[in-house]
């Protein structure tokens, strides 16, 4: 061969994937000559192999010890695809060959089909000779020729494997496969027991033949194998069942038979791992056995199951999931099987069942060396046991009532679940993605060698030859990529859906309301809650029936949202609610997947509905608002600037005023529910509600005033000046669910015509007021707390408000300018107003005879305001010991002392009630006792109206309304009394202390 031609020859090499080109170069030379076949042809489909360089060196091995079978099977091209595929992957099949080159000629026919179950089973007997049920010798060869059998067809499917256009689907095919091979190698093998120990041969014990012929002995495949998804290289874990028909125990009793299927085990298990000639295929673990190591290797029927019915742990049932007959007696087998599935699918039922299951998960993963764990394809975080034990936990909760789950593989039961709606379409498609390449990866790693393996390579070049053998990628650093990528998607599935809290709560269900008849559920409905359980049936068949995705999840769903709701105040409304909102969101992805997927927000919703009817008509107008629940952080308040920027937004978009505020009230609905939700759910604190009711109340006014200005004022009046005077609780930034907006409104003409500017003052106001109104959630923008009240004009200028307070302001009129805040409009205007403000209600000195006056007023209205009819303890407003009288008595304080403490200068009740406490004008007791009846009227007047949906004033003496305001306080269920008591004690030590004060 010329200079060029050799360097022509090696660059083809290169091509092919060979690295050790001179040594590549010479063995071709050699196995040419051996079998008698050009190079160009043996070396066409050398490009198939992981490691051509490997592969070659194991052919050219083979060739010296037989070139006879080597030619045999590379004068065919199928064999030569074949023999590269598997030389090139599997030094342990080329150690195999090299043991057996006769086994050869089989590759010949590997097609692109695998051996059939029955095909394994017939030729595994075969090899040693069986006949019912005994093989014709028990000695040390038919164990040799089980396992080359054996091997022989692990080689047929690894040529499948290895050639197939796409290894990733081969995956589950090859698996089943590999399954079936190990039940018919445990056949075998129980055949050539059954005739060791019936002529005892080699000390296997000796038992008439008819009596072994006659003990029945069951071999119960588990995990992978129960499953068929077994490895190349695996434990088989089984369980062995004994017995005898009826007349066989009578005549050689039960112990007798147990001794005897034992030793059908022991030597059946020495067939497949025992040291021999040829080397053992796997280990046959019997370690899931009842009491694992220490338990008896074999078991009557009736034993195990006394065992399950009294001593089994929670991780044992788990185990059977996969349980299934995989050799010896069928019957005996299927009797076991379906003696336990009842067990299995009950399980879930157990106390902590999901915890103990969830802690086993994290126990595995805890015993990996430090060292593996970013290696460790099945165990580690992100590796195939995240996926099992997902899918297995979805099984056993949901299996409870569903049989439709009820399957052994992985792969088959991912299919199941998301045909049920257990577990998005989105997630089981990863799931079932990355579980087919997880396994590739593992078939791969220990195809190499014939070996038990699980980590992934540590070297460039392992991780080469493992990117070549999957065809997952073209470089190591691609496949570490790949590997990478699938771990952290495996283990964010994983973590969702594994530690799922709904888990627990549907293990948790007493078993009478997993499935209910229609007279059984309209009874548990009856007694657990609902008033009207007939209406609630309806509501439960109109979310339940039909076929969608979205009724699946719903008929998941519902056992126990339905305990949730009626551990509710309202179930029925509760259930009412949600059934509109469903029906509004109708099958909207995220709403489906956030009710399966997130118990949290799936009870919070049902918490909210039963118990608060201003939620539940707000969320039927918004119900895509339901996507909060599902963080605390979006039940948050949002800022005042985030929120004025959207209104800007929104203006900006609309060109005429009606378009512009039906969407400002539509954010003020929006924003209004998020604080409402915060509330009942807990996340915000009564300041924080009355923070966030202020500033939506606030950003509202703001946008309002500008759309009207926008609309009623012309440009050669734009130097007028206007401003809205926040007052009462609105200027305290302490307003309530149903709080009305005191406000009053000032102007400056600024060089406008002063009747114009006045008339032109007026058209805002009434324009604000009517465009403000919201007939689902009504803003009253009350301006009675101006000079004169009613009887004054709806605005005024600064200069006519500084002469009125000047010459005629009355007492009140300056407590009622103590809460006075600038909100909209001119900024200016405001710092002026606020100003003029601060004279009247902070004055140099204190009138004595206003003082009194106020103190006669405040009387006054105690005896007159008060409606009809009321019991005065329960008004929240003006009974005693409430708002009023905390309000009005800090407010005469700050009247008498805001000049001199700066801290009593401000408009917030509380932060007054603080400075005056600080600077010794009320005891710390008293402060305490007169700031706990101020917030608990606050949060009982809120709550009442978001229990109802409608503002009330007055503590109701209904004992269920009572309970549900409770509730809404974070009292325990059946609460009223305690509710009442707490007001009416909280206030009466408040009035105490309001009369010595205030009177005093």
């Amino acid at each position: 061969m010329s200079t060029s031609e050799r360097s022509s020859a090696l660059t083809e090499l290169a091509r092919l994937g060979f690295g050790r080109l001179a040594e590549a170069e010479t063995e071709l030379a050699e196995l040419e000559i051996a079998v008698g076949i050009d190079r160009e042809v043996l070396t066409a489909q050398a490009g198939i192999a992981a490691d051509p360089d490997a592969a070659l060196t194991g052919i050219v091995r083979v060739a010296r010890r037989n070139a006879d079978a080597m030619r045999s099977v590379l004068e065919h091209e199928q064999g030569r695809r074949a023999a590269w595929g598997i030389f090139g992957a599997s030094s342990g099949l080329a150690d195999f060959f090299f043991r057996h080159p006769e086994e050869l000629v089989h590759l010949q026919s590997v097609g692109s089909g695998l051996p059939s179950s029955g095909e394994l089973t017939d030729g595994l007997l075969d090899a040693v000779g069986a006949v019912d049920g005994f093989a014709d010798r028990g000695d040390e060869s038919a164990w040799v020729a089980l396992r080359v059998r054996y091997r022989r067809y692990v080689a047929q499917i690894a040529a499948y494997d290895l050639l197939s256009a796409d290894p990733v689907e081969a995956v589950r095919a090859v698996s089943a496969r590999l399954a079936d091979a190990a039940g018919a190698a445990l056949e075998a093998s129980l055949a050539v027991a059954r005739t060791r120990i019936s002529t005892g041969i080699a000390g296997a014990g000796l038992f008439p033949r008819d009596s072994v012929a006659a003990t029945k002995l069951a071999v119960i495949g588990m995990g992978k194998t129960g499953a068929r998804e077994l490895n190349y290289v695996s434990d088989v874990d089984v369980i062995f069942v004994g017995g005898a028909d009826e007349d066989v125990l009578g005549q050689l009793g039960e112990s007798r038979v147990i001794d005897i299927a034992t030793r059908l085990a022991v030597q059946m298990m020495r067939g497949i791992s025992g040291v021999e000639i040829e080397p053992p295929l796997w280990e046959v673990d019997a370690n899931l056995r009842p009491e694992g190591k220490q338990g008896a290797l074999v078991r009557s029927l009736d034993s195990h199951l006394a065992y399950y019915d009294r001593w089994a742990k929670s991780w044992e049932f788990q185990a059977l999931l996969k349980a299934r007959p995989i050799a010896g007696d069928a019957a005996l087998g299927e009797a076991y099987v379906d003696a336990v599935q009842p067990k299995i699918w009950t399980s879930a039922a157990r106390e902590n069942f999901v915890d103990s299951v969830q802690r086993m998960r994290e126990r595995v993963t805890e015993h990996i060396p430090s060292g593996d764990v970013a290696y460790q394809l099945k165990l580690g975080p992100g590796g195939i046991r995240d996926i099992e034990f997902t899918v297995q936990l979805l099984q056993l909760v949901h299996g409870l009532t569903d049989d439709g789950i009820r399957q052994r593989s992985t792969l088959d039961a991912l299919d199941a679940l998301v045909a049920a709606g257990y577990i998005g379409r989105t997630d089981a498609a990863a799931f079932a993605r990355d579980y087919r390449i997880l396994r590739l990866l593992e078939h791969r790693l220990q195809l190499e060698g014939l070996a038990r393996t699980h980590l992934m390579p540590r070297t460039p070049e392992g991780l080469r030859v493992l990117a070549r053998a999957s065809r997952l990628a073209d470089t190591a650093d691609g496949i570490w990529e790949l590997w990478e990528s699938v771990k952290r998607e495996v283990r964010d599935i994983h973590v969702r859906l594994f530690y799922r809290p709904l888990l627990s709560a549907v293990a948790a269900l007493p078993e009478e309301e997993r499935v209910l008849s229609q007279a059984q559920a309209h009874d548990r409905l009856a007694a657990i809650g609902f008033r009207d359980p007939a209406g609630a049936l309806r509501h439960i068949a109109a979310l339940t029936s039909g076929l969608s995705r979205k009724a699946t999840i719903q008929r998941h769903l519902m056992p126990i949202m339905i305990r949730w709701f009626a551990d509710g105040v309202d179930p029925d409304y509760g259930l009412l609610a949600f059934r509109r909102i469903s029906e509004r969101l109708g099958n909207s992805p995220w709403f489906l997947r956030m009710l399966r997927d997130s118990s949290a927000a799936a009870e919070s919703l049902t918490r909210v509905l039963s118990g608060s009817r201003y939620i539940g008509e707000l969320m039927e107008w918004i119900p895509e608002s339901a996507v909060w629940l599902d963080s605390d952080e979006q039940l948050r308040p949002r800022t005042g600037r985030a929120m004025q920027e959207e209104a800007r937004a929104i203006q900006t978009r609309h060109d005429t005023i009606e378009d512009a505020m039906r969407s400002v009230r539509a954010l003020r609905r929006r924003e209004l529910l998020r604080t409402a939700m915060g509330a009942v759910l807990g996340v915000l604190s009564i300041e924080e509600v009355a923070g966030a009711l202020t500033t939506i109340t606030e950003v509202t006014i703001q946008a309002t005033l500008r759309a009207v200005w926008r609309d009623v004022v012309p440009p050669e009046d734009s130097a007028l000046d206007f401003a809205v005077i926040a007052m009462g609780r609105f200027g305290g930034a302490e307003l309530g669910f149903g709080s009305d907006a005191d406000v009053m409104y000032v102007y400056n003409p600024n060089g406008v015509e002063p009747q114009r500017a006045h008339e032109l003052s007026l058209r805002v106001v009434s324009e604000l007021r009517r465009h403000s109104e919201d007939h689902r959630l009504p803003l009253d923008l009350d301006a009675d707390l101006r000079p004169e009240g009613r009887n004054g004009p709806l605005a005024r200028s600064l200069d006519a408000y500084a002469e009125y307070y000047r010459r005629w302001s009355l007492s009140w009129e300056a407590q009622a300018l103590l809460r006075a805040r600038g909100v909209a409009g001119s900024v200016k205007l405001i710092k002026a107003f606020m100003a003029l403000a601060d004279d009247v209600r902070f004055p140099a000195t204190v009138d004595p005879q206003g003082l009194r006056e106020i103190k006669r007023i405040k009387a006054r209205v105690e005896n007159e305001r008060l409606p009809q009819g009321v019991d005065r303890t329960r008004h929240l407003k003006l009974g005693p010991g409430s708002l009023s009288d905390v309000e009005w008595l800090v407010q005469v304080l700050q009247l008498e002392h805001g000049r001199s403490v700066e801290g009593m200068r401000t408009t917030s009740t509380m932060r007054a009630l603080e400075a005056a406490q600080a600077a010794g004008y009320v005891t710390d007791l008293e402060s305490e006792r007169l700031c706990a009846a101020w917030r608990l009227a606050s949060r009982l007047r809120s709550a009442n109206t978001l229990l109802s949906g409608h503002t009330s004033d007055v503590l109701p003496t209904d004992r269920r309304q009572l309970d549900g305001i409770g509730r809404l306080l974070d009292y325990p269920p059946r609460s009223a009394t305690a509710v009442e008591e707490d007001y009416l004690g909280t206030t009466r030590r408040a009035r105490r202390i309001f009369e010595k004060l205030f009177y005093g």
